[in-house]
């Protein structure tokens, strides 16, 4: 336990990573921890798309940064995407796949990868372009994007950003 409290709060958003590609062994578990996570009352509302392939990671790159109004890559070079979406007819979807993505990154550092949350999946995935991607992948029935988890081999180590003095209040 003490291991994973550590990895915990030792985890840190990774925005520089080295190039090559992270194994299907580590790709795997990182998954498997991810659909572990809770989800309201076991209904399991997130679906987990992992992209390796680098034609299309590059494509949700572009879809992500056109929603930013930018063009630089939104994942910062991370060879991985891993895209979590959810059913939008549950009343829990964005929490499941926020706890899904919690998930992902810490067993991420758990297992000495980095990652990163990155936003703008439901844009993406309300896109035309999103929806035929969807379609391209089997994704049927009415989804929304909770995020896309970033991972790679990491190539910096951030230190801790200072926390607000308030985040804590204890009422006893």
């Amino acid at each position: 336990m003490k291991n994973t409290v550590s990895d915990i709060m030792n985890r840190r958003s990774i925005r520089k990573y080295k190039p090559e590609q992270i194994s299907r062994e580590e790709l795997d578990t990182v998954l498997q921890a991810g659909i572990c996570a809770p989800t309201g009352m076991n209904r399991q509302s997130p679906l987990v798309i992992a992209v390796q392939n680098k034609e299309v990671r590059d494509r949700l790159s572009r879809m992500n940064a056109a929603v930013l109004g930018t063009d630089s890559d939104p994942f910062y070079g991370a060879p991985t995407v891993v895209v979590v979406l959810a059913d939008a007819n549950s009343p829990h979807a964005v929490q499941d796949g926020s706890l899904v993505m919690g998930n992902l990154m810490n067993a991420a550092k758990a297992i000495g990868l980095g990652s990163c949350w990155v936003n703008r999946a439901k844009e993406v995935f309300d896109s035309a372009e999103g929806k035929s991607l969807l379609a391209q992948w089997g994704v049927e029935g009415d989804v929304i994007g909770v995020g896309n988890c970033i991972l790679g081999y990491p190539d910096e180590n951030p230190a801790m950003k200072p926390r607000k003095p308030d985040y804590i209040r204890y009422i006893d």
